[in-house]
């Protein structure tokens, strides 16, 4: 199974950027609140690194969405 660069992995990451953004919130400020590094958030944005559903909820409680209306969002993006 082909995850990253699928069509639903490119609209998570995506989504997850433009949720940052429209948080007002850096690279560095999420990472901050993740405890991670930036180069994390940046690889996550870029889709180099795979999400699991534990950091997809992680992220989405310190950027402030909700995961489930976001995960329905992924859902409906046809599979190649």
């Amino acid at each position: 199974m082909k995850e990253l660069g699928s069509p639903r992995h490119d609209v998570l990451r995506r989504m997850i950027k433009e949720r940052r953004q429209k948080a007002d919130m850096s690279q560095a400020e999420l990472a901050e609140k993740l405890g991670r590094g930036q180069t994390f958030v940046s690889a996550v944005e870029r889709g180099q690194h795979r999400v699991s559903v534990l950091e997809f909820l992680e992220l989405a409680e310190a950027i402030g969405f909700d995961p489930s209306a976001a995960i329905r969002r992924v859902a409906r993006v046809a599979k190649r």
